[in-house]
This record gives C-alpha cells, structure tokens and sequence, in this order.
C-alpha cells in the first residue's frame, strides 16, 4: 500500500478515537455536544429501555472501541488475502500459504453456522479465522510478508498486544482507560509497522 493510503487509514482509525472519547464524555458528563452524532439502538424499544441505564452507558462507550477494532481486523484479513493472492493467485487459500489446521478449523467454524441453520458470514473460508491465526498466516508467509513490515518480531509483539485487547472487546467487558490508551497505542504502531 502506498505512504498516503495508510496515512488515510491512521486518520480514519485516529477520527474513529477521537469520536469515541468524545462519545464518553458526552455519556460521563450526560452532556449533549451537538456533533448531532447520536447513536440509534436498533433493539427492540420495548425492551432495550428495560435494561440497567448503567449497562446501556457502558454499552455506548464500548461500541466505538468495537466498531475500531472490527475495522482493523477486517483490514488485516483483506491485507492477508490480497498479498497471498498476488503471489498464489485467486486460489491462495487452498495453497500451502494456509497451514491445514488453521483452514480445516475455518471450515468446521463455517460448518457449526451453517448446521445452526445461521446465515453464512462470508463465503470466504479467512472470514472464519480467528485474530491468532491471522498472526500464524502472515509469520508462516514471512517471504512475502516482509517487503510490507519492517520487523518479523514486531508484528508478532503488535499483533499479540491487539490479540489481548481484543478479548475484552469481543466478549462485552469494559476497557480501562489505560487499556483504551494501549488499543490507541497498538493502533498506531499497527500502521507504523507499515511505513
């Protein structure tokens, strides 16, 4: 990717903080900033008002830190796609730039929804990996990997920092002001692995 493409991005992800920590002070402070961006529940309205407001002011601060994270994530899956299939061509994923335990546990994931009777996520089989693997598939691609990153070692530090940052994210627990300031910090060194 080019210097201005990821500076882009490092501006959008930066807004995306930004806009989160003034999300908190407008619930921390019940204070309405008029940036008229107020964020609709889409929850049924005869029940969501029912829960804690508590819990809905947490909910509301977390949701930026989520709607970040789901972004990186994501990019980082099309960055992996997009490298492995210039090298492998369209097919990389049944090459053996995957390793088969990460593909067969990405199918048995896709499996358990499709047996749920749940709408697939994505027909693309790198949808169903897990942030853990992603760091496996781009370390087990070193050769190509390396013309993007500077240091083998420091994705590996970033990308496990992001993975514990991710727990709590995913699994609907608040973060602490020190670990929003760590999810801001692995962020930027994300992107600055890339310059």
């Amino acid at each position: 990717m080019t210097g201005s493409a990821e500076r882009l991005k490092l501006f959008f992800l930066s807004n995306q903080l930004v806009e989160h920590e003034l999300d908190r002070v407008e619930v921390e402070f019940s204070i309405d900033l008029r940036r008229d961006h107020t964020r609709v529940v889409a929850a049924d309205e005869d029940y969501y008002p029912q829960l804690e407001q508590e819990l809905r002011s947490e909910a509301a601060a977390m949701a930026p830190h989520y709607e970040v994270f789901y972004a990186l994530e994501n990019s980082i899956r099309m960055l992996i796609a997009d490298s492995l299939e210039g090298t492998h061509g369209e097919e990389w994923w049944d090459s053996d730039a995957v390793p088969p335990k990460i593909k067969s546990d990405a199918e048995d994931r896709r499996e358990r929804e499709v047996d749920l009777g749940m709408t697939p996520r994505s027909e693309e089989l790198i949808d169903y990996t897990t942030f853990g693997e992603l760091s496996e598939i781009i370390k087990g691609n070193w050769d190509i990997f390396a013309a993007l990153f500077a240091s083998k070692k420091a994705v590996e530090r970033v990308m496990s920092s992001l993975n514990s940052l991710r727990g709590p994210i995913a699994h609907c627990s608040g973060l602490a002001e020190d670990e929003v300031v760590r999810l801001q910090l692995a962020m930027r060194d994300w992107f600055r692995l890339m310059e």
